[in-house]
Protein backbone atom coordinates (compact mmCIF):
# COMPACT_ATOMS: atom_id res chain seq x y z
CA UNK A 1 0.00 0.00 0.00
CA UNK A 2 1.45 3.44 -0.89
CA UNK A 3 2.58 5.44 2.13
CA UNK A 4 -0.02 8.20 1.60
CA UNK A 5 -2.91 5.72 1.42
CA UNK A 6 -1.60 3.88 4.47
CA UNK A 7 -1.52 7.13 6.47
CA UNK A 8 -5.04 7.99 5.36
CA UNK A 9 -6.26 4.49 6.34
CA UNK A 10 -4.68 4.76 9.79
CA UNK A 11 -6.14 8.23 10.18
CA UNK A 12 -9.63 6.94 9.47
CA UNK A 13 -9.23 4.22 12.12
CA UNK A 14 -7.79 6.49 14.80
CA UNK A 15 -11.03 8.22 15.96
CA UNK A 16 -12.82 4.87 16.51
CA UNK A 17 -9.82 3.43 18.30
CA UNK A 18 -9.60 6.45 20.57
CA UNK A 19 -13.35 6.43 21.25
CA UNK A 20 -13.27 3.20 23.29
CA UNK A 21 -12.27 3.99 26.87
CA UNK A 22 -12.49 2.58 30.38
CA UNK A 23 -14.10 5.18 32.64
CA UNK A 24 -14.53 5.06 36.40
CA UNK A 25 -17.33 6.54 38.49
CA UNK A 26 -18.58 6.57 42.06
CA UNK A 27 -21.87 7.63 43.73
CA UNK A 28 -20.87 11.31 43.55
CA UNK A 29 -20.29 11.65 39.80
CA UNK A 30 -21.83 8.71 37.97
CA UNK A 31 -24.85 10.57 36.60
CA UNK A 32 -22.59 13.04 34.79
CA UNK A 33 -20.28 10.37 33.36
CA UNK A 34 -23.26 8.32 32.12
CA UNK A 35 -23.92 11.00 29.51
CA UNK A 36 -20.42 10.74 28.06
CA UNK A 37 -20.37 7.08 27.02
CA UNK A 38 -19.42 6.26 23.43
CA UNK A 39 -19.37 2.97 21.49
CA UNK A 40 -16.87 0.56 22.99
CA UNK A 41 -16.65 2.36 26.35
CA UNK A 42 -16.74 0.54 29.68
CA UNK A 43 -18.02 2.39 32.73
CA UNK A 44 -16.72 0.77 35.90
CA UNK A 45 -18.71 1.72 38.98
CA UNK A 46 -16.91 1.54 42.29
CA UNK A 47 -18.50 -0.25 45.23
CA UNK A 48 -21.09 1.83 47.03
CA UNK A 49 -24.73 2.84 47.16
CA UNK A 50 -26.09 4.76 44.17
CA UNK A 51 -29.25 6.34 45.54
CA UNK A 52 -30.48 8.22 42.47
CA UNK A 53 -31.11 5.24 40.21
CA UNK A 54 -29.49 4.63 36.85
CA UNK A 55 -31.39 6.45 34.06
CA UNK A 56 -29.70 5.56 30.76
CA UNK A 57 -30.75 7.65 27.77
CA UNK A 58 -29.44 7.87 24.19
CA UNK A 59 -26.78 5.28 24.93
CA UNK A 60 -25.89 3.46 21.73
CA UNK A 61 -23.07 1.05 21.18
CA UNK A 62 -22.62 -0.72 17.88
CA UNK A 63 -22.67 -4.42 16.94
CA UNK A 64 -18.87 -4.43 17.12
CA UNK A 65 -18.44 -2.01 20.03
CA UNK A 66 -20.94 -2.47 22.83
CA UNK A 67 -21.11 -0.11 25.79
CA UNK A 68 -20.65 -1.79 29.18
CA UNK A 69 -21.73 -0.53 32.61
CA UNK A 70 -20.46 -2.84 35.32
CA UNK A 71 -19.70 -3.31 38.97
CA UNK A 72 -16.41 -4.70 40.27
CA UNK A 73 -15.52 -8.32 39.63
CA UNK A 74 -14.42 -8.53 43.27
CA UNK A 75 -13.99 -6.24 46.23
CA UNK A 76 -17.44 -4.85 46.85
CA UNK A 77 -21.00 -4.44 45.60
CA UNK A 78 -22.60 -1.72 43.50
CA UNK A 79 -26.09 -1.10 44.96
CA UNK A 80 -28.37 0.75 42.58
CA UNK A 81 -31.30 2.16 44.53
CA UNK A 82 -34.02 4.67 43.75
CA UNK A 83 -35.06 7.13 46.41
CA UNK A 84 -37.42 8.99 44.07
CA UNK A 85 -40.69 7.95 42.46
CA UNK A 86 -39.09 6.47 39.36
CA UNK A 87 -37.95 3.08 38.12
CA UNK A 88 -34.49 2.14 39.32
CA UNK A 89 -32.88 1.60 35.89
CA UNK A 90 -34.79 3.23 33.03
CA UNK A 91 -33.62 2.50 29.47
CA UNK A 92 -34.55 5.12 26.87
CA UNK A 93 -33.29 4.96 23.29
CA UNK A 94 -30.52 2.44 24.01
CA UNK A 95 -28.86 -0.31 22.01
CA UNK A 96 -25.87 -2.64 22.21
CA UNK A 97 -25.56 -2.09 25.94
CA UNK A 98 -24.36 -4.47 28.67
CA UNK A 99 -25.37 -4.14 32.34
CA UNK A 100 -23.18 -6.40 34.46
CA UNK A 101 -22.63 -7.16 38.17
CA UNK A 102 -25.11 -4.65 39.57
CA UNK A 103 -27.37 -5.06 42.61
CA UNK A 104 -30.68 -3.44 41.72
CA UNK A 105 -32.49 -3.24 45.02
CA UNK A 106 -36.00 -2.14 45.92
CA UNK A 107 -37.27 -1.41 49.38
CA UNK A 108 -39.62 -4.34 49.84
CA UNK A 109 -43.38 -4.42 50.41
CA UNK A 110 -43.44 -1.04 52.14
CA UNK A 111 -41.68 0.82 49.30
CA UNK A 112 -43.11 3.20 46.70
CA UNK A 113 -45.87 1.23 44.91
CA UNK A 114 -45.50 0.16 41.30
CA UNK A 115 -41.80 0.78 40.74
CA UNK A 116 -39.66 -1.58 38.68
CA UNK A 117 -36.06 -2.70 38.90
CA UNK A 118 -35.17 -2.44 35.18
CA UNK A 119 -37.63 -0.83 32.79
CA UNK A 120 -37.90 -0.01 29.10
CA UNK A 121 -41.19 1.69 28.34
CA UNK A 122 -42.72 4.13 25.88
CA UNK A 123 -44.04 1.79 23.17
CA UNK A 124 -43.04 2.64 19.58
CA UNK A 125 -41.48 5.93 20.64
CA UNK A 126 -38.65 4.19 22.50
CA UNK A 127 -36.49 1.67 20.65
CA UNK A 128 -34.40 -0.40 23.06
CA UNK A 129 -32.68 -3.37 21.47
CA UNK A 130 -29.63 -5.59 21.92
CA UNK A 131 -29.46 -5.24 25.69
CA UNK A 132 -27.55 -7.74 27.87
CA UNK A 133 -28.30 -8.00 31.59
CA UNK A 134 -25.98 -10.46 33.29
CA UNK A 135 -24.67 -11.42 36.73
CA UNK A 136 -27.00 -8.97 38.47
CA UNK A 137 -29.07 -9.23 41.64
CA UNK A 138 -32.58 -7.81 41.23
CA UNK A 139 -34.45 -8.01 44.50
CA UNK A 140 -37.28 -6.64 46.67
CA UNK A 141 -39.49 -5.05 44.02
CA UNK A 142 -42.62 -6.46 45.62
CA UNK A 143 -44.99 -3.74 46.76
CA UNK A 144 -47.59 -5.70 44.75
CA UNK A 145 -47.83 -8.25 41.99
CA UNK A 146 -47.60 -5.34 39.54
CA UNK A 147 -44.09 -4.41 40.67
CA UNK A 148 -41.60 -6.05 38.29
CA UNK A 149 -37.93 -6.97 38.36
CA UNK A 150 -37.39 -6.56 34.58
CA UNK A 151 -40.15 -4.96 32.50
CA UNK A 152 -40.33 -4.16 28.78
CA UNK A 153 -43.22 -2.14 27.38
CA UNK A 154 -41.65 -1.15 24.10
CA UNK A 155 -40.73 -3.28 21.07
CA UNK A 156 -37.50 -5.04 22.06
CA UNK A 157 -35.26 -7.49 20.28
CA UNK A 158 -31.89 -9.08 20.78
CA UNK A 159 -32.06 -9.01 24.60
CA UNK A 160 -29.93 -11.44 26.61
CA UNK A 161 -30.87 -11.97 30.27
CA UNK A 162 -28.40 -14.37 31.85
CA UNK A 163 -26.97 -15.53 35.19
CA UNK A 164 -29.09 -13.15 37.25
CA UNK A 165 -30.77 -13.70 40.61
CA UNK A 166 -34.26 -12.18 40.51
CA UNK A 167 -35.85 -12.63 43.90
CA UNK A 168 -38.80 -11.33 45.94
CA UNK A 169 -40.44 -9.34 43.15
CA UNK A 170 -44.13 -8.91 42.42
CA UNK A 171 -43.41 -10.39 38.99
CA UNK A 172 -39.89 -11.47 38.10
CA UNK A 173 -39.90 -10.69 34.37
CA UNK A 174 -42.78 -9.12 32.44
CA UNK A 175 -41.84 -8.90 28.77
CA UNK A 176 -44.28 -7.28 26.36
CA UNK A 177 -47.51 -5.45 27.04
CA UNK A 178 -50.86 -6.64 28.33
CA UNK A 179 -52.63 -5.33 25.21
CA UNK A 180 -50.47 -7.41 22.84
CA UNK A 181 -48.34 -4.50 21.68
CA UNK A 182 -44.60 -4.00 22.29
CA UNK A 183 -43.39 -7.46 21.33
CA UNK A 184 -40.37 -9.11 22.96
CA UNK A 185 -38.53 -10.67 19.99
CA UNK A 186 -35.62 -13.06 19.62
CA UNK A 187 -34.37 -13.04 23.21
CA UNK A 188 -32.16 -15.39 25.22
CA UNK A 189 -33.11 -15.97 28.86
CA UNK A 190 -30.66 -18.40 30.43
CA UNK A 191 -29.11 -19.55 33.71
CA UNK A 192 -31.20 -17.23 35.89
CA UNK A 193 -32.73 -17.94 39.28
CA UNK A 194 -36.19 -16.37 39.56
CA UNK A 195 -37.39 -17.05 43.09
CA UNK A 196 -40.34 -16.19 45.34
CA UNK A 197 -42.39 -13.83 43.17
CA UNK A 198 -45.90 -12.85 44.20
CA UNK A 199 -47.23 -13.66 40.73
CA UNK A 200 -45.32 -14.90 37.71
CA UNK A 201 -41.68 -15.76 37.75
CA UNK A 202 -41.89 -14.72 34.09
CA UNK A 203 -44.58 -13.77 31.61
CA UNK A 204 -43.95 -13.06 27.94
CA UNK A 205 -47.10 -11.51 26.54
CA UNK A 206 -48.97 -12.47 23.39
CA UNK A 207 -48.25 -10.38 20.30
CA UNK A 208 -50.48 -8.53 17.88
CA UNK A 209 -49.24 -7.86 14.33
CA UNK A 210 -46.10 -5.80 14.61
CA UNK A 211 -45.55 -2.22 13.49
CA UNK A 212 -42.96 -1.26 10.90
CA UNK A 213 -40.02 0.20 12.82
CA UNK A 214 -36.35 0.76 11.95
CA UNK A 215 -34.35 -2.49 12.27
CA UNK A 216 -37.26 -4.43 13.82
CA UNK A 217 -36.70 -8.07 12.78
CA UNK A 218 -38.90 -9.34 9.99
CA UNK A 219 -37.45 -12.84 9.58
CA UNK A 220 -38.55 -15.72 11.86
CA UNK A 221 -36.78 -15.64 15.21
CA UNK A 222 -36.61 -17.77 18.34
CA UNK A 223 -36.66 -16.87 21.99
CA UNK A 224 -34.58 -19.34 24.00
CA UNK A 225 -35.61 -19.96 27.62
CA UNK A 226 -33.03 -22.39 28.93
CA UNK A 227 -31.28 -23.58 32.09
CA UNK A 228 -33.22 -21.30 34.43
CA UNK A 229 -34.72 -22.08 37.83
CA UNK A 230 -38.28 -20.76 38.16
CA UNK A 231 -39.35 -21.23 41.78
CA UNK A 232 -42.37 -20.09 43.78
CA UNK A 233 -43.28 -20.39 47.45
CA UNK A 234 -46.67 -21.19 48.96
CA UNK A 235 -47.82 -17.58 49.39
CA UNK A 236 -51.08 -16.73 47.56
CA UNK A 237 -51.33 -13.61 45.44
CA UNK A 238 -54.01 -11.08 46.40
CA UNK A 239 -54.30 -10.16 42.70
CA UNK A 240 -54.89 -13.72 41.49
CA UNK A 241 -52.63 -16.76 41.35
CA UNK A 242 -50.33 -17.14 38.37
CA UNK A 243 -48.24 -19.88 36.73
CA UNK A 244 -44.50 -19.86 37.29
CA UNK A 245 -44.03 -19.09 33.60
CA UNK A 246 -46.49 -18.09 30.89
CA UNK A 247 -45.67 -17.51 27.22
CA UNK A 248 -48.26 -16.18 24.81
CA UNK A 249 -48.88 -16.51 21.10
CA UNK A 250 -47.22 -14.80 18.17
CA UNK A 251 -48.80 -12.49 15.56
CA UNK A 252 -51.49 -14.13 13.43
CA UNK A 253 -50.07 -12.50 10.28
CA UNK A 254 -46.97 -10.73 9.06
CA UNK A 255 -43.53 -10.80 10.68
CA UNK A 256 -43.40 -12.99 13.78
CA UNK A 257 -46.06 -15.51 12.83
CA UNK A 258 -43.38 -18.22 12.43
CA UNK A 259 -41.48 -17.33 15.62
CA UNK A 260 -40.88 -20.00 18.26
CA UNK A 261 -40.34 -20.32 22.00
CA UNK A 262 -37.75 -22.97 22.88
CA UNK A 263 -38.02 -23.94 26.54
CA UNK A 264 -35.44 -26.49 27.64
CA UNK A 265 -33.08 -27.45 30.43
CA UNK A 266 -35.08 -25.51 33.05
CA UNK A 267 -36.13 -26.43 36.58
CA UNK A 268 -39.72 -25.44 37.41
CA UNK A 269 -40.32 -25.75 41.14
CA UNK A 270 -43.46 -25.47 43.24
CA UNK A 271 -46.83 -23.90 42.60
CA UNK A 272 -49.77 -25.07 44.71
CA UNK A 273 -52.34 -22.89 42.92
CA UNK A 274 -51.49 -22.82 39.22
CA UNK A 275 -49.50 -24.51 36.46
CA UNK A 276 -45.75 -24.54 36.52
CA UNK A 277 -45.75 -23.66 32.81
CA UNK A 278 -48.56 -22.39 30.60
CA UNK A 279 -48.07 -21.81 26.88
CA UNK A 280 -49.88 -20.97 23.69
CA UNK A 281 -48.57 -20.01 20.26
CA UNK A 282 -45.61 -21.98 18.91
CA UNK A 283 -43.51 -23.76 21.50
CA UNK A 284 -41.07 -26.60 21.98
CA UNK A 285 -40.56 -27.96 25.51
CA UNK A 286 -37.84 -30.53 26.14
CA UNK A 287 -35.42 -31.78 28.79
CA UNK A 288 -36.95 -29.77 31.64
CA UNK A 289 -37.70 -30.90 35.20
CA UNK A 290 -41.00 -29.99 36.85
CA UNK A 291 -41.43 -30.52 40.60
CA UNK A 292 -44.59 -29.82 42.57
CA UNK A 293 -44.67 -31.54 45.96
CA UNK A 294 -47.56 -29.48 47.34
CA UNK A 295 -51.20 -30.45 46.94
CA UNK A 296 -52.32 -29.13 43.58
CA UNK A 297 -55.12 -29.82 41.13
CA UNK A 298 -53.32 -27.95 38.32
CA UNK A 299 -51.26 -29.66 35.65
CA UNK A 300 -47.53 -29.06 35.67
CA UNK A 301 -47.69 -28.14 31.96
CA UNK A 302 -50.81 -26.57 30.49
CA UNK A 303 -51.02 -25.85 26.77
CA UNK A 304 -54.16 -24.15 25.48
CA UNK A 305 -55.64 -21.32 23.51
CA UNK A 306 -55.20 -18.24 25.65
CA UNK A 307 -55.05 -14.73 24.16
CA UNK A 308 -54.02 -16.40 20.90
CA UNK A 309 -54.30 -20.02 19.73
CA UNK A 310 -51.96 -22.85 20.50
CA UNK A 311 -50.40 -23.42 17.07
CA UNK A 312 -47.41 -25.76 17.47
CA UNK A 313 -46.31 -27.92 20.40
CA UNK A 314 -43.45 -30.38 20.76
CA UNK A 315 -43.02 -31.89 24.24
CA UNK A 316 -40.37 -34.53 24.78
CA UNK A 317 -37.83 -35.80 27.31
CA UNK A 318 -39.25 -33.92 30.30
CA UNK A 319 -39.37 -35.27 33.86
CA UNK A 320 -42.46 -34.30 35.87
CA UNK A 321 -42.88 -35.13 39.56
CA UNK A 322 -46.13 -33.70 40.87
CA UNK A 323 -49.16 -34.34 43.02
CA UNK A 324 -51.46 -33.01 40.30
CA UNK A 325 -51.83 -33.93 36.63
CA UNK A 326 -48.63 -33.90 34.61
CA UNK A 327 -49.57 -32.50 31.18
CA UNK A 328 -52.79 -30.85 30.03
CA UNK A 329 -53.16 -30.13 26.30
CA UNK A 330 -56.58 -28.50 26.01
CA UNK A 331 -56.44 -27.55 22.31
CA UNK A 332 -55.36 -29.09 19.03
CA UNK A 333 -52.19 -27.41 17.70
CA UNK A 334 -52.95 -27.00 14.00
CA UNK A 335 -49.31 -26.65 12.86
CA UNK A 336 -48.00 -29.78 14.54
CA UNK A 337 -48.02 -31.78 17.77
CA UNK A 338 -45.60 -34.22 19.38
CA UNK A 339 -45.72 -35.65 22.90
CA UNK A 340 -43.25 -38.44 23.55
CA UNK A 341 -40.56 -39.92 25.82
CA UNK A 342 -41.54 -37.98 28.94
CA UNK A 343 -41.26 -39.41 32.47
CA UNK A 344 -44.45 -38.59 34.37
CA UNK A 345 -44.69 -39.30 38.11
CA UNK A 346 -47.95 -38.14 39.60
CA UNK A 347 -50.66 -38.84 42.15
CA UNK A 348 -53.29 -37.83 39.59
CA UNK A 349 -54.00 -38.50 35.94
CA UNK A 350 -50.73 -38.17 34.00
CA UNK A 351 -52.27 -36.80 30.80
CA UNK A 352 -55.31 -34.68 30.03
CA UNK A 353 -55.58 -34.32 26.27
CA UNK A 354 -58.09 -32.75 23.92
CA UNK A 355 -60.30 -35.58 22.59
CA UNK A 356 -59.18 -34.95 19.00
CA UNK A 357 -55.51 -35.57 19.83
CA UNK A 358 -54.02 -39.02 19.27
CA UNK A 359 -52.82 -41.21 22.12
CA UNK A 360 -49.18 -40.21 22.65
CA UNK A 361 -46.52 -42.93 22.35
CA UNK A 362 -43.64 -43.93 24.58
CA UNK A 363 -44.45 -42.13 27.83
CA UNK A 364 -43.28 -43.47 31.18
CA UNK A 365 -46.10 -43.00 33.68
CA UNK A 366 -45.97 -44.04 37.31
CA UNK A 367 -47.31 -43.03 40.70
CA UNK A 368 -45.21 -41.12 43.20
CA UNK A 369 -45.07 -44.24 45.37
CA UNK A 370 -43.57 -46.20 42.48
CA UNK A 371 -40.95 -43.54 41.70
CA UNK A 372 -38.27 -45.03 44.03
CA UNK A 373 -38.34 -48.20 41.94
CA UNK A 374 -37.49 -46.25 38.78
CA UNK A 375 -35.39 -43.27 39.87
CA UNK A 376 -32.14 -42.88 41.80
CA UNK A 377 -33.67 -41.29 44.90
CA UNK A 378 -36.71 -39.05 44.40
CA UNK A 379 -36.89 -38.21 48.12
CA UNK A 380 -33.64 -36.24 47.68
CA UNK A 381 -34.60 -35.01 44.19
CA UNK A 382 -32.30 -37.38 42.33
CA UNK A 383 -34.48 -38.07 39.31
CA UNK A 384 -31.91 -39.87 37.15
CA UNK A 385 -33.08 -43.30 35.95
CA UNK A 386 -31.81 -46.40 37.70
CA UNK A 387 -29.36 -48.43 35.59
CA UNK A 388 -31.85 -51.31 35.65
CA UNK A 389 -34.63 -49.17 34.18
CA UNK A 390 -36.13 -50.63 31.00
CA UNK A 391 -35.10 -48.41 28.05
CA UNK A 392 -37.62 -46.53 25.98
CA UNK A 393 -38.14 -47.14 22.28
CA UNK A 394 -35.58 -45.35 20.12
CA UNK A 395 -36.65 -41.78 19.38
CA UNK A 396 -36.71 -40.65 15.77
CA UNK A 397 -34.92 -37.29 15.74
CA UNK A 398 -36.24 -36.08 12.40
CA UNK A 399 -39.15 -34.17 13.90
CA UNK A 400 -36.96 -32.43 16.49
CA UNK A 401 -33.61 -31.86 14.81
CA UNK A 402 -34.32 -28.17 14.17
CA UNK A 403 -34.78 -27.56 17.90
CA UNK A 404 -31.79 -26.04 19.67
CA UNK A 405 -29.93 -28.66 21.74
CA UNK A 406 -32.52 -31.32 20.94
CA UNK A 407 -29.74 -33.93 21.39
CA UNK A 408 -28.63 -32.72 24.86
CA UNK A 409 -30.30 -33.66 28.13
CA UNK A 410 -31.02 -31.56 31.23
CA UNK A 411 -27.34 -31.59 32.19
CA UNK A 412 -26.22 -30.92 28.60
CA UNK A 413 -24.95 -34.47 28.30
CA UNK A 414 -25.22 -35.83 24.75
CA UNK A 415 -28.12 -38.13 24.11
CA UNK A 416 -27.22 -41.25 22.18
CA UNK A 417 -30.25 -42.84 20.54
CA UNK A 418 -32.88 -41.19 22.74
CA UNK A 419 -33.77 -44.49 24.36
CA UNK A 420 -34.69 -42.94 27.68
CA UNK A 421 -37.68 -41.30 29.30
CA UNK A 422 -37.40 -37.91 30.90
CA UNK A 423 -34.80 -35.18 31.21
CA UNK A 424 -31.80 -37.36 32.14
CA UNK A 425 -30.25 -39.59 29.51
CA UNK A 426 -27.77 -41.19 31.94
CA UNK A 427 -27.80 -42.57 35.50
CA UNK A 428 -26.77 -40.37 38.40
CA UNK A 429 -23.10 -39.34 38.38
CA UNK A 430 -21.00 -37.64 41.10
CA UNK A 431 -20.81 -34.45 39.04
CA UNK A 432 -24.58 -34.20 38.61
CA UNK A 433 -25.96 -30.84 39.66
CA UNK A 434 -28.17 -31.20 42.76
CA UNK A 435 -31.60 -29.73 42.08
CA UNK A 436 -31.95 -26.61 44.23
CA UNK A 437 -33.22 -23.04 44.35
CA UNK A 438 -29.95 -21.64 43.05
CA UNK A 439 -28.65 -20.69 39.64
CA UNK A 440 -28.04 -23.68 37.45
CA UNK A 441 -24.39 -23.79 36.34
Amino acid sequence: MPRLLLCLFIGLLTPSLQAAAVKSADPTNYRQILRSLEPGDTLQLSAGVYERGLPITDCHGTPDAWITIEGPASGGVVEIRQSQEANCIELTQCSHLILRRLSILGTGPSGIPGLFGISAKGSNQNLVHHITIEDCLISDWNTSQGAVGISTKTPTWGWIIRRNIIRDCGTGLYLGNSNGNDAFIGGIIEHNLVDRPIGYCMEIKFQKPRPTLPDLPTQPSRTLIRHNVFSKNDTPSPDGDRPNVLVGGFPSSGPGQADLYEIYGNLFWNNPREALLQASGRVTIHDNIFINQTDSTYAAITLRHHDLPLALARIYHNTIYTTGPAINVAAVPMQGFALTHNALFTSASPLRLHPDLPTPPAQLTASLTDAPNLLKDPTTLKFQPLPSHRPAPALSWQEFENDTDYDRDFEQQPKTDGRHHGAYSHPHAPQSWPLQRERKP
